[in-house]
């Protein structure tokens, strides 16, 4: 096993929820502001998961409404508290980047 194996072995999540585009979830981050740090969530559908490959790996939230905000987190880092999933959804595309054009009613997914 060479260097780069062994470091994505250690540093990995052994608890990840099983998440896929589609799912709105809540994601826990920890921020550092000055010297105090505070959990903060954000809230929002995945519209895709990128680099299935190891510690590399993200996924994309997007929140929803007239200013659509995203996220892009490493799915791995230890800057993430949980990831709690709300609601499961049943999409037609692996990467539902066709919701950024979407508000409203119109941005809503089929659920499970």
């Amino acid at each position: 096993m060479n260097k780069v194996e062994q470091f994505n072995k250690e540093n990995s999540k052994k608890e990840l929820p099983e998440i896929s585009a589609g799912d709105t979830v809540r994601v826990f981050q920890r921020i550092k502001e000055k010297n105090k740090e505070r959990v903060q969530f954000f809230e929002g559908i995945i519209i895709a998961i990128k680099h299935g490959k190891g510690i590399s790996s993200t996924f994309t939230v997007r929140r929803p409404g007239e200013i659509g905000v995203e996220k892009i987190f490493p799915l791995h880092s230890p800057l993430i508290e949980k990831i709690e999933i709300i609601k499961k959804g049943r999409p037609r595309r692996a990467k539902l980047y066709y919701l950024r054009g979407k508000t409203g009613k119109q941005s809503k997914i089929k659920s499970r």
